[in-house]
């Protein structure tokens, strides 16, 4: 079992990174559906635009999968001492969703976009809006351990050290 106190510095770099990536996704999101459309009929005016949305997807899947892996290899803080089991396990089940979501969004989008797999692009759609969902819970729970329960959760994830 994992004793660390906060994750590392790689872990807490490409978490923020992914973070502020997806949101941009989620933002220019706006129109991907007709440009999938467009690209499935041939037509490549729409999809130009579309071009910083799909790559940064495809980076974004990258990211994940290091993240994954740098999750298996280095672990994960404990949970605080204070959590309850009920606690501790719907932490896990949380982050759990958090990364297998991270992982089907950009796949899905692949799919449609490289494969030409329509019904791929409304799984992408949908499913990335319940990673911004569950994305949401994620950093609300943060937010409540940090200025309500004030028992450090927050702090694991600082880019500096300092508490």
């Amino acid at each position: 079992m994992s004793t660390l106190d906060r994750y590392s510095m790689p872990q807490i770099v490409l978490h923020w990174l992914i973070a502020v990536i997806i949101i941009g996704e989620w933002i220019s999101s706006d129109g991907m559906g007709r440009a999938l459309h467009a690209r499935l009929e041939g037509n490549t005016v729409w999809t130009e635009g579309a071009t910083p949305h799909v790559w940064l997807g495809c980076i974004v899947f990258a990211l994940i999968l290091v993240r994954i892996l740098l999750r298996w290899r280095q672990g994960a803080p404990t949970p605080v001492e204070e959590s309850s089991d009920l606690m501790a396990t719907a932490a896990k089940l949380g982050h759990l969703l958090l990364y297998a979501l991270m992982v089907a969004v950009p796949i899905f989008g692949m799919l449609a976009w490289f494969g030409g797999i329509h019904v791929a692009g409304e799984v992408h759609e949908t499913v990335g809006n319940a990673l911004l969902f569950v994305a949401l819970g994620h950093a609300a729970f943060a937010i409540w351990h940090h200025f309500i329960k004030r028992d450090g959760v927050l702090n694991r994830m600082r880019l500096s050290s300092g508490r």
